[in-house]
């Protein structure tokens, strides 16, 4: 069969898997993959094209259409909330909101160090295999932008946005949890649907902990899926990757008067950077380094005390980058003994090599095969303004899926990678914006915030929990995806490059710990189901609030009105006001911290806040004194001051 046959070409699945590989966290684009195997494109991923579509699509877009509302709400409110890693609290609450509306239990809040992590489920009956489910809810930084094709401010005034569309994402995977347990409660199977709440993909992602903390050691199979221009799945491999902050002390002196007395931490960090220069004629062309200086000094008339380089390694394989640590330790050490400064290597996170699983992936493309992209006219014109805009050819949103990728290296990482290791894990792609439109851009942004986000998020539960309810009845399914990881493991065991002292992730907010000066803000003894949330085992200060998510309810955003306030324009339709204390439903415990917030970049616009205490009125009834089951009270932000902060 020649190529244009087969009608697509290496480097065409190459570029249009582009959206697939960075969603991922892979980085691939056009033409600079690491490596690709032959037959990437071959009559295999044609055969499961045309094959029969499952019997469970039909099942399963019924399961969908019935909880097709809440799917949406969940995309739109957390579009809405764009929340920035490892701060995603109101985020989380959406997912919790509605997996407890639809019967899930809530089994984790602030899980593995996370405080905006969390793990829900459904079981029934005895026994069965567990499905899980990977929701991802962070936003990105400046990436803010209305629903409209071009870039303009968003409506809220929020300046960050879902430039990588996981408010898409996450209503896709918890959407198709809820799908699946429907369908299993109409056909009586025992299993478990469970749910992830993967916090802070975009810096330090949760699943590695999870994995790390044995979380995953009894599920049978994960499924998850990322926005993309494209309709893809396929053999994607990642790099294993690495995170180290190497830091010099040293010690301050005059620069002009007395320089000898000092001893610069900035020329450390400089050799370090060299010493590494010098490192990458003798490494594998796989394998990548790259870095920043975080911190250089503060004038050049002092010697500077402290220096700091944020250092990222990557390689085709868990071997290869702890080699390249080792000797980029080695690098560090020396650079501290030429310069008498003191050198600290400390890697804080680490990510494995994404390890592929066929029957898995076949099993995606069948269910995505079934029903390809469909869009109205109104969404296509909407997707070739934002191309417009972009400079980009005005081809609209794919329509079609493409043939499985063959086994492709790529130079990105993922945190899906460790929940490869060990279990049966697939990912795929969904068209969200006009074809050839990169991730992490204001068009990806615009497009999830309106029909296009609505479509995108209930195609993909659709395909979820199609792939899910064939795991949960077809032993079969399950023992081949088993037996393929096996296989690829030959008899390897999986041990994390997270290091094992870590208990959270650096950089977490001070408002989302739990401190003795918080207060109690409302207490429903119902609420409590008869006790404490059980913590998962080895959580850290950090994630010692049952109820976390809700410690940033009425947090204010970097547009000083509170997160989760409305405006007229929003998709919503309300107008501008802050929601009320408590979500959809009672929560045990709210904790809120008294906080100033600041506008990145317009410091004018800023705004010093104190707190003013309101009683806390039962829904639905009028003013009351305070909460009937605790006496406490509730706090409204009111802007007092515009200052420089």
């Amino acid at each position: 069969m020649t190529r244009s046959q087969k009608g697509i070409s290496r480097r065409g699945v190459l570029a249009g898997t582009t959206g697939l590989a960075t969603g991922a966290g892979l980085g691939l684009h056009p033409g600079v993959e690491i490596a690709q195997a032959e037959g990437a494109t071959g009559e295999a991923g044609e055969a499961a094209g045309t094959a029969a579509p499952p019997a469970s699509v039909q099942t399963a877009a019924a399961a969908v259409e019935r909880h097709g509302d809440a799917i949406i709400r969940i995309s739109r409110d957390v579009w809405e909330a764009a929340e920035l890693s490892l701060a995603e609290a109101q985020s989380a609450r959406i997912h919790l909101r509605a997996l407890e509306a639809a019967g899930f239990r809530t089994v984790s809040e602030g899980t593995s160090g996370y405080p905006t992590a969390f793990v829900s489920e459904w079981s029934q009956g005895a026994g069965g295999p567990v499905v899980a489910y990977l929701p991802e809810y962070d936003a990105l930084p400046a990436l803010g932008n209305a629903a409209e094709p071009r870039q303009t401010p968003a409506p809220s005034g929020n300046v960050d946005g879902h430039g990588c569309g996981h408010n898409m994402l996450g209503a896709g995977c918890t959407g198709g949890a809820i799908a699946l347990k429907t369908m299993m409660e109409r056909d009586g199977k025992p299993g478990t649907v469970r749910v992830y709440g993967c916090a802070s993909e975009e810096a330090q992602g949760a699943k590695v902990y999870f994995v790390r903390d044995g979380l995953f050691d009894d599920v049978d199979l994960a499924l998850a899926w990322h926005p993309a221009p494209v309709a893809a799945v396929g053999e994607l491999m990642t790099s294993a990757n690495v995170a180290v902050k190497v830091r010099f002390a040293g010690r301050t002196a005059h620069a002009g008067n007395t320089p000898w007395d000092g001893r610069s931490a900035l020329k450390g960090a400089e050799l370090f950077g060299v010493g590494l220069q010098f490192m990458r004629e003798h490494l594998l062309p796989t394998t990548r380094m790259h870095y920043v200086y975080e911190q250089a000094g503060v004038a050049p008339n002092i010697v500077p005390d402290v220096a700091q380089i944020w250092l990222t390694l990557r390689a085709e394989s868990v071997e290869e980058v702890q080699r390249v640590v080792a000797w980029a330790r080695d690098v560090a050490r020396g650079a501290g003994l030429m310069t008498q400064t003191e050198a600290e290597f400390d890697l804080y996170y680490g990510m494995h090599d994404i390890l592929p699983n066929t029957p898995s992936i076949d099993l995606l493309h069948r269910h995505m095969a079934a029903r390809p992209p469909q869009w109205a006219e109104a969404e296509q014109q909407f997707a070739r303004a934002c191309q417009r805009e972009m400079d980009l050819p005005e081809t609209g949103l794919a329509t079609q899926v493409l043939p499985k990728i063959g086994p492709t290296k790529v130079g990105g990482s993922s945190d899906l990678g460790d929940i490869s290791k060990v279990v049966p894990m697939a990912v795929f792609g969904w068209p969200t914006a006009g074809q050839g439109t990169s991730l992490h851009t204001w068009a990806i942004t615009a497009c999830g915030g309106m029909s296009i986000g609505d479509r995108a998020s209930l195609d993909t539960a659709r395909i979820l929990a199609g792939a899910g309810y064939d795991a949960v009845t077809d032993p079969g399914v399950l023992a081949a995806a088993k037996a393929d990881l096996d296989a690829r493991m030959a008899g390897k065991t999986y041990v994390p490059l997270l290091p094992a002292d870590r208990t959270e992730p650096i950089g977490i907010p001070d408002w989302l710990r739990k401190t003795g000066q918080d207060e109690v803000v409302s207490f429903d003894p119902a609420g409590a189901r008869g006790g404490q949330r059980r913590r998962s085992a080895g959580t850290s200060t950090s994630s010692r609030v049952s109820a976390v998510a809700s410690a940033a309810l009425r947090r204010p955003s970097r547009s000083g009105r509170p997160v989760g306030a409305r405006s007229r324009n929003s998709p919503g339709g309300m107008e501008s006001r802050p929601r009320p204390c408590s979500t959809t439903r009672p929560r045990s415990i709210r904790w809120r911290t008294c906080r100033a917030t600041v506008s990145r970049g317009r410091p004018e616009a800023s705004a010093r806040r104190r707190r003013e205490t309101v009683p806390v009125a039962p829904r639905g009834s009028g003013p009351a004194p305070a909460c009937a089951a605790s006496g406490a009270r509730a706090y409204r932000w009111t802007a007092v001051t515009a200052t420089s902060m």
